[in-house]
């Protein structure tokens, strides 16, 4: 058996075992999507068709399915030399994204400051805390996935199926941009604090105020990790991420 290398391992952790009653173009198309939205395998990380196959011990022909579907969402990349690597984000589709997200979930917030009852609003103060005890314990991962809790249970509130439909169709992006931010704590805090705003706002059904308030929490996190993407590629010389060249 082929030794791995340092830089296949996360995509080996990531695929883990086959179950046996599930379609295997759509396991491996799941695992590799989590794995690259939760920041598994980082931008610039290469992807070999072969490899995955060999390692578990499939046929090539879902493997190649599951990474041309990842190829037409964005989140894989063809390398000329061979290959496929995890696509980094881009200036244009952060600014994208973020401006979309700036108009969808601050119009979500709005119908929910308008439409919640007061025990809708329970379930968003656990949240709060849970999120508090995560600060606490200084778990990235862990706010993450609280917030972006807190976020759907908040545009649920909107009790607009569509728009709410809408929202859900940035979710994979908006997590990754979410794990750049709340890794800077200071950026953890301040999330903390805007929500604790919304939820009052919300609660005194001041719709324009919420609406600005979740306007300038997104349009505040665009500029970090435009700020944060900027800085990591004049590290890297101003050329955008390169597969890694591990396992070549």
């Amino acid at each position: 058996m082929r030794k791995r290398t340092k830089g296949e391992e996360p995509l080996f952790k990531a695929l883990a075992s086959v179950p046996a009653r599930k379609s295997l173009g759509q396991y491996v198309y799941e695992n590799l999507k989590k794995a690259i939205v939760k920041g598994q395998l980082p931008a610039g990380n290469r992807i070999v068709e072969s490899r995955v196959a060999s390692a578990l011990g499939i046929s090539r022909t879902p493997v190649r399915e599951a990474i041309h579907k990842l190829e037409r969402e964005g989140l894989l990349s063809q390398n000329p030399n061979g290959g496929f690597f995890v696509t980094g984000l881009s200036r244009s589709e952060i600014e994208e994204t973020f401006g979309i997200r700036s108009v969808l979930e601050s119009y979500a917030a709005r119908l929910a400051a308008l439409k919640h009852t007061e025990a809708d609003l329970l379930p968003l103060e656990e949240k709060v805390r849970e999120y508090e005890k995560a600060l606490e314990k200084r778990d990235p991962e862990a706010l993450a996935r609280i917030n972006t809790a807190f976020h759907d249970l908040l545009y649920g509130l909107s009790r607009s199926p569509r728009l709410i439909r809408m929202i859900s169709g940035l979710r994979d992006q908006i997590f990754r941009y979410r794990q750049v931010i709340l890794k800077i704590e200071d950026m953890a805090k301040a999330s903390n604090q805007d929500h604790r705003l919304m939820l009052e706002l919300i609660r005194r059904r001041d719709a324009e105020g919420v609406e600005k308030v979740v306007r300038e929490h997104i349009l505040r996190g665009q500029a970090v990790v435009l700020s944060t993407i900027e800085t990591q590629d004049s590290e890297a010389g101003e050329t955008p991420a390169r597969p890694q060249t591990g396992g070549r």
